[in-house]
């Protein structure tokens, strides 16, 4: 047997073309090199689909149940999910092996996804959201490990520019898919349909993720190592958080209500408790805490918050204005979101054969990490005028910068932060990203809903004053955004300028953020893919790390 080099090349005929037992990441065949990686990328497909396949589906989902000012738990409950387990999954990719973290992840994505489409109640469909998102973040930050595992970092680039294709096909089609199968079928279906697509990784994955990674862990001491403190005190941290945004702004409370005041002391409380178990008690953090001290892992995770903060607030109330101001279908509003799509896959296709050709990251990141602020400015501005003065160039291409630039950013800022970690710190490393990746698309949509129900409920009343049951129509209108299509002629031109103006601070935020993620970005260094990596006994943790105790120890994938 022949082993391959660290980029991933074809192994040659003598090769067995199954996989076997005792092989490497390096060492494996190209067919199972291939099987391993149309698993994993299904896989992320779905996550990132589910991601993005609620927003287009909201309306009709709260007109059914009557809550339309709840219905932002459905999106924000999926991301408290994702934030809060994602980081576990860089452990337990060490604990359980690739595959077995691949495949948790994935089990509990599907069996939330299938309980969203059987919620009988909103209150269901937005514990069957976080079943879902347990699974959602894990399936992303294992896919790219397992990518990392088997190639360089400089042929990296453009695997995980393959790897982004997905990703952004999935984010890219899930407000179209929610719309048109909404409109079609029912929301429920697009729950239901993305069971084989569930069967397909798994399989895939049972058959050909089989390679050997250094670790340990067996039986009961599995479970030992997980690290539940850290789990419970950020789940709850960020969870009082999300409560406080929705008492204090979506259901208008004031300041002396104990549901705003004591529901942010809490999430106060348990985030210091979280760093304090981080840093303190746990055997095992999810967190690595250390990586906090170092410049350059703090710089991607800042410039990770911020364009998740950007690209989630964008994503999710981008169809919402087609729908309540252009006044157009579900399904026409999700297909706005398709350029971002495309332009999401060509700017990691372009960002991973940029990286791969000049071994470099910083000259890319610096001209194109201006796209997605330019295109939150183009869509602002858009928001500024009547919807019969846009013409359908700037409706349909505004936010094509928004993916194109974006999926640059991710691309070269993960791996950017690789590069400066030593190998033995890959598997945390990219979970620490990911994590801060993740509250930043809980922020995202949580602050710019809170912002927009706030908005929203000033214009309303500033606007429906001299009319009958004025408050009556204030409540059912912020209740279900569908309503505008039926309303009034009087009533329909008041409830669309509201939502218009509530919408263009939406945007307006978002703008904000992606310009301080470029200024955040700017001190990262460029550095020679092809140099070696930091010394591998860097300490990451505050006690050494569980990945240098276990080097020469084995665990099949």
């Amino acid at each position: 047997m022949t082993a391959t080099t660290g980029q991933g090349a074809d192994t040659d005929e003598r090769q067995p073309l199954l996989p076997t037992k005792n092989q490497g990441p390096l060492e494996i065949s190209t067919k199972t090199r291939y099987g391993i990686l149309l698993g994993i990328w299904s896989g992320t497909f779905l996550a990132s689909l589910n991601m993005t396949l609620v927003p287009t589906m909201i309306p009709p989902i709260s007109s059914e149940f009557k809550q339309s000012n709840q219905a932002s738990w459905i999106g924000t409950c999926f991301l408290l999910a994702t934030c809060t387990f994602t980081p576990l999954y860089g452990r337990l990719s060490n604990i359980l092996g690739r595959r077995g973290a691949f495949q948790t992840a994935l089990i509990f994505t599907a069996i939330g996804t299938m309980m969203c489409g059987m919620a009988k109640s909103m209150q269901a469909l937005i514990f069957a959201r976080f079943v879902a998102g347990i699974g959602g973040g894990g399936i992303n930050t294992v896919a790219t490990i397992i990518v990392s595992d088997m190639y360089s970092l400089r042929a990296r680039g453009l695997t995980q520019g393959v790897a982004s294709v997905f990703n952004g096909l999935g984010m890219g089609l899930g407000g179209p898919m929610g719309g048109i199968v909404t409109d079609w079928l029912g929301w429920r279906w697009a729950f239901f349909l993305q069971a084989p697509f569930f069967m397909i990784s798994f399989l895939l994955t049972s058959w050909n993720l089989r390679y050997l990674t250094p670790g340990k862990g067996k039986g009961i001491d599995i479970l030992k190592r997980i690290d539940y403190g850290g789990i419970l005190a950020l789940l709850i941290s960020v969870g009082a958080c999300l409560v406080f945004l929705s008492e204090k702004y979506n259901v208008i409370l004031p300041w002396s209500n104990p549901r705003v005041y004591l529901s942010l002391s809490t999430s106060i409380v348990f985030l210091v408790v979280f760093f304090l178990n981080e840093i303190i008690w746990a055997r095992e953090p999810m967190l690595a805490p250390a990586l906090l001290t170092q410049r350059i892992p703090v710089l991607v995770a800042a410039s990770n918050f911020c364009v998740a903060m950007c690209n989630f607030s964008v994503t999710f109330f981008f169809p919402m204005y087609f729908e309540t101001v252009w006044l157009t279908s579900a399904s026409v509003a999700g297909l706005h979101l398709a350029p971002n799509s495309v332009s999401m896959m060509m700017g990691s296709l372009f960002a991973g054969w940029m990286i791969k050709r000049t071994g470099t990251y910083k000259t890319i990141n610096f001209i194109f990490g201006l796209f997605p602020f330019i295109a939150a400015i183009l869509i602002r501005s858009m928001l500024g005028q009547r919807p019969e003065d846009v013409d359908w160039v700037r409706s349909w291409l505004s936010i094509i910068p928004l993916g194109f630039g974006n999926a640059v950013v991710l691309q070269t800022m993960l791996i950017a932060l690789l590069a400066h970690l030593p190998t033995s710190q890959m598997a945390v490393g990219t979970a620490f990203g990911q994590l801060f990746r993740g509250i930043g698309q809980v922020g995202g949509v949580a602050i710019a809903s809170a912002m927009f129900q706030s908005i929203l409920d000033t214009e309303l009343r500033k606007r429906i004053v001299d009319v009958p049951d004025a408050e009556h129509w204030i409540v059912a209108i912020r209740q279900s955004a569908l309503l505008v299509h039926d309303l009034p002629p009087n009533l329909q031109v008041l409830a669309r300028a509201s939502y218009q103006e509530a919408l263009k601070a939406v945007f307006t935020f978002s703008a904000c953020m992606t310009g301080l993620a470029y200024i955040v970005r700017l001190p990262v260094p460029d550095k020679d893919l092809d140099s070696p990596r930091p010394d591998s006994e860097v300490v990451v943790s505050g006690r050494q790390d569980v990945e240098s105790e276990t080097r020469g120890a084995m665990t099949r994938s």
